[in-house]
């Protein structure tokens, strides 16, 4: 190929529908768990957290449910990926050689936010939330009612193995937030100006994005290390239906998903989608939430 501008922009369009094919062909998990949100600075603040009132009769002057000016902020973080091309290559027309590469260039930037998801729940046992404590924790503080008295509740299970997620997804709100500050988008150095491209008669073309994710409500994910067995499942299950907010009401609270590592997925299609269980009694749990399974979980 003779390299000059028009053809180096053709090549670069070639590329970039590579990687875009790449990164059509992923369907990460992370955009169905997390609130997406998306950010115009270098952080954002989410105030409101903690502070979603429930609904009452109004029998009197209402209550004004005040967002603190302080909240649970998420800080944009930026992430590359860079590959180089030799130029050599180009000018021998070796580009059916590279576009699987820009093609899975693409597949890691779809896939990334799944594992940057992944890192943030494995961190939910020691990490803290809006309201101060671990994210996962058995002693979140909750009031019976506005002015009550301060009460513990848990979202952790307890125990030491591997751990596996109950997750309410109904919402509009999430117990993650995704945040995006800029997408993740293909960029060149081709040019004979280029130091990489004068010195080292190479090309190098890379991906470049900003985001971050953060915890969202807590009231709505449930973590056990305990075995996954219907018992636990069970247990699971009840303690987040009977969650209630600081007015002392029920949350209604729905576990519509179970999030397991790759470690855990036999026992999660056991117990989800085999019509009996290992005595051959019918299986009440059939069904009863949607398997997801992260191979960055473990």
């Amino acid at each position: 190929m003779l390299i000059n501008t028009a053809n180096l922009a053709s090549l670069n369009t070639g590329f970039n529908a590579s990687f875009n094919s790449g990164f059509g062909a992923v369907d990460p998990i992370y955009s169905s768990i997390c609130m997406m949100a998306k950010s115009s600075g270098k952080d954002e603040v989410y105030a409101w957290l903690g502070q979603l009132p429930g609904i009452r009769e109004w029998l009197g002057p209402r209550i004004v449910n005040k967002l603190e000016v302080e909240g649970y902020r998420i800080e944009n973080r930026t992430f590359e990926s860079t590959v180089e091309v030799k130029r050599t290559d180009i000018e021998d027309d070796r580009i059916g050689v590279l576009s699987p590469m820009f093609e899975d260039l693409g597949r890691r930037a779809a896939e990334f936010p799944d594992e940057l998801f992944a890192e943030l729940i494995a961190d939910g046992f020691t990490s803290t939330c809006y309201d101060g404590q671990y994210f996962f924790d058995t002693d979140h503080p909750v009031a019976s009612e506005p002015g009550g008295a301060v009460q513990s509740v848990s979202n952790f299970g307890g125990g030491s193995g591997e751990a596996w997620y109950l997750l309410d997804l109904s919402r509009s709100i999430r117990p993650f937030i995704y945040q995006e500050r800029i997408p993740f988008t293909l960029q060149r150095r081709d040019q004979d100006g280029d130091s990489n491209v004068f010195e080292e008669d190479t090309y190098q073309y890379g991906v470049r994005g900003r985001c971050n994710v953060g915890f969202g409500l807590w009231q709505l994910a449930y973590a056990s290390k305990q075995a996954l067995t219907p018992e636990n499942y069970e247990t699971a299950r009840a303690a987040m239906s009977r969650l209630r907010g600081d007015n002392g009401k029920l949350l209604g609270v729905k576990p519509t998903h179970l999030l397991v590592p790759v470690a855990l997925e036999g026992h999660g299609r056991r117990l989800l989608k085999n019509q009996n269980d290992a005595a051959g009694a019918s299986n009440p749990w059939i069904d009863s939430a949607e398997l997801m399974v992260s191979p960055w979980l473990g």
